[in-house]
């Protein structure tokens, strides 16, 4: 049996996970990253992405997150983030809206940050309807 790890998944509003898994993957500022029982000390940015989480049991469960931070230390990984969601949690009309708003905005935005600002609630809504098994292609 693989070796496993506490990961605590937290939100402003909840506790979002918290439970022993095999692995867990998830974005960083500087590209995709792994983590694995015993795996050395760090802290770091998170990006807006897909949480792959391999459960005690064997099973993958994916999950949506927003930008926060991550924590792993000897003792538990701990996933600091704004919002995370779970497949069947996720509003999929709303994203829809989100992600054709965001598109709009895109095309006419006339100053830096609100391109910027469009194309972060593109992602997010994208990542969304990815995770609640709509395929999307990302712009970026």
């Amino acid at each position: 049996m693989p070796a496993l790890f506490h990961l605590e998944v937290h939100t402003p509003y909840r506790l979002f996970f918290s439970g022993e898994v095999e692995s867990i993957s998830l974005t960083l500022m500087d590209g995709e990253k792994g983590v694995l029982a015993n795996h050395s000390p760090f802290t770091a940015p998170v990006v807006a992405s897909l949480l792959r989480v391999k459960d005690d049991q064997g099973l993958d469960r994916t999950a949506f997150i927003t930008d926060g931070i991550i924590e792993v230390t000897e003792i538990k990984t701990m996933l600091l983030v704004d919002a995370a969601e779970w497949p069947e949690e996720i509003d999929v009309e709303r994203a829809l809206t989100v992600k054709q708003k965001a598109e709009e905005n895109i095309k006419n935005a006339i100053l830096t940050f609100e391109n910027d600002s469009a194309k972060g609630k593109l992602r997010r809504a994208e990542l969304r309807l990815q995770v609640a098994g709509m395929k999307q292609e990302t712009v970026f």
